[in-house]
């Protein structure tokens, strides 16, 4: 064989291995492509599963938590224990934990109200009014999962614990228009602040219902369109600052 034959023998055989090898190469890339979408699929499959579960496990009837009123309010226990006068206005606030006005109001007025309660001058209920989710502030139920939870600490713990996880959600309040945190996220807050979750309660949404329910109430009976709305002894108020509920309550 001339060396002219040598050298095309060798360039074939050596165009045959790296043949070989990029062939190797595309199917190992196409395996392990293969395998990526296989996780993703089981992971997918597994979430679904999860969320179906979770959707399965959720309660459908009504249930309402310990320590709430009738119509759907929690009365603000002060914490050394002690009542309102027996005139003292009541003073109802409709809130949503999504709500951004409820929250800059919470961070304007809240402290000072609940001093007002805590010294007699004015019975406060807190009233649940979840009803952004419905208006596409949330894209996954942040309203009312948040209230729902906030139910949770308020049946096992009472008024004082609830007071707490009141406060933590709107020292934590998302923005509006998204997927808001999740209810590990939530729990995690509540935790950290030294208050109790029942993980069962949050998973099946056992006070679903009847937060939806409160929302009903509020509107149909009450005439309350939006959040945050306040009533004093039943009638609203229009002036929502500070000096407009000292001057509602007498005590401007």
């Amino acid at each position: 064989m001339t060396n002219d034959r040598k050298n095309r023998a060798a360039r074939a055989e050596q165009m045959r291995k790296e043949r070989e090898k990029a062939e190797r190469r595309q199917r190992n890339i196409i395996s392990v492509a293969i395998v990526a979408v296989v996780v993703v699929l089981v992971g997918i499959g597994g979430w679904a599963i999860m969320n179906e579960r979770d959707k399965n496990e959720r309660q459908t009837e009504v249930v309402q938590p310990a320590n709430t009123t009738d119509d759907y309010g929690i009365v603000y226990q002060p914490a050394d224990g002690s009542e309102p006068a027996e005139d003292a206005p009541v003073v109802q606030l409709y809130e949503d934990f999504l709500c951004p006005a409820c929250g800059q109001f919470e961070a304007a007025n809240g402290q000072q109200i609940r001093e007002l309660a805590d010294s007699g001058e004015i019975q406060l209920v807190y009233q649940p009014y979840s009803f952004l989710d419905q208006m596409g502030g949330s894209t996954n139920e942040y309203s009312l999962r948040a209230t729902n939870i906030a139910m949770c600490v308020l049946d096992e713990g009472g008024p004082e614990a609830f007071s707490t996880a009141h406060d933590v959600l709107f020292a934590n309040q998302p923005s509006e228009g998204g997927a808001g945190p999740s209810d590990a996220e939530i729990t995690g807050w509540l935790e950290d602040a030294g208050v109790t979750v029942d993980e069962s309660c949050v998973r099946t949404q056992n006070f679903g219902e009847w937060v939806k329910e409160a929302q009903s109430f509020g509107q149909s009976e009450k005439g309350v369109t939006g959040t945050p709305t306040i009533l004093i002894d039943g009638e609203p108020l229009e002036d929502r600052s500070m000096a407009g509920i000292l001057a509602a309550i007498g005590n401007d």
